[in-house]
């Protein structure tokens, strides 16, 4: 196969871009975590105080933004912001910048560019529905939102913030509930994705299980 592309899709929390990353490493291919791309977006929107409302202040920023991956670390008009663009501020944003049809397509036309000549594993919401459509492999990775909630919390502590886990869950639920009712390419699982449920599962056991499924050629 000259070109693999795997399109992963599923909520937050449930463990996509951890696994994502193995599938990588496991294959050397290029992982492209598109949550991250939208998380760095509104770092900047954030920064700058802009309002997600004013369309022409948001196309400025659009046209002048440069997001890019390097040895699987996310740049910021060429700073690394791995860090950064996981804070709670970001998390609790970062379903309403996504949501914005005009940001959907400026991030899908550099995802789609990236994955043209290459072999990629791609993360997000919208990647087997939409923006890689004709994917070689399609996942849906879900948990119960309890345990999704959870994962986050322990993340969250284990970085020092002070979080109370309902809020998390609550903030989770919401974060699902535009995800899954924007307008512009929603999240959906695909007719023809496979589904695996992470809730009672380790990391290496999904590995291990989706390895099996591309090295075999299917399902």
């Amino acid at each position: 196969m000259k070109n693999l592309t795997i399109a992963v899709d599923g909520p937050a929390g449930s463990g996509k871009s951890t696994i994502s990353k193995k599938i990588a490493r496991e294959l050397d291919i290029i992982y492209i975590d598109t949550g991250a791309m939208y998380r760095a977006l509104t770092l900047k929107l954030l920064k700058n105080n802009i309002n997600i409302h004013d369309k022409k202040e948001l196309y400025k920023i659009l046209q002048s933004t440069s997001i890019d991956f390097r040895n699987n670390h996310i740049f910021l008009d060429g700073k690394n912001v791995d860090e950064e663009i996981r804070d709670n501020q970001i998390s609790t944003n970062v379903s309403d910048v996504a949501k914005i049809k005009e940001v959907r397509e400026k991030l899908v036309e550099i995802q789609r560019d990236i994955a043209r000549n290459k072999s990629v594993i791609m993360d997000g919401r919208d990647i087997g529905s939409f923006v890689l459509p004709n994917a070689n492999y399609k996942f849906y990775i879900t948990a119960s939102i309890e345990e999704r909630g959870y994962r986050r919390y322990k993340e969250l502590k284990g970085k020092g913030y002070n979080v109370n886990l309902d809020a998390i869950i609550e903030e989770i639920r919401e974060r699902d509930r535009i995800d899954s009712t924007r307008e512009f390419s929603p999240l959906v699982k695909c007719a023809d994705a496979i589904e695996i449920d992470t809730t009672d599962k380790t990391i290496e056991e999904v590995v291990v299980h989706i390895l099996e499924i591309v090295n075999r050629g299917g399902k």
